[in-house]
């Protein structure tokens, strides 16, 4: 049985016992957090799809942590001019572990 849901302006196909890293959600590490927005649900080929939601469809999830990702490097540049600037951004992420999904 899987699931996609959609959080942070992504979708993420998810299954029980799945660990992901999302956009950053207001919770608390070691509390439960409930996906409302689940678009598809597959419970042994027998396939169910939202418009644009499924109803009555919920992911349950552990908070496991906060972290912040991967330093990327914005690099701006105008030739000839002598402008350059050099900019970096680490996304704050939310790290949560599927525990079960319901119909």
């Amino acid at each position: 049985m899987y699931a996609v849901l959609e959080t942070g302006g992504k979708q993420y196909r998810v299954a029980a016992g799945d660990t992901l890293q999302i956009e950053l959600l207001e919770a608390e590490p070691g509390s439960l957090f409930t996906f409302d927005r689940v678009l598809l649900i597959n419970n042994d080929g027998k396939v169910s799809v939202g418009a644009p939601t499924v109803t009555s469809a919920r992911v349950v999830a552990d908070v496991v942590s906060h972290i912040r990702g991967e330093k990327k490097t914005i690099w701006k540049m105008r030739r000839r001019k002598g402008y350059h600037k050099k900019q970096g951004h680490r996304q704050e992420l939310t790290v949560v572990k599927i525990k079960e999904i319901n119909v």
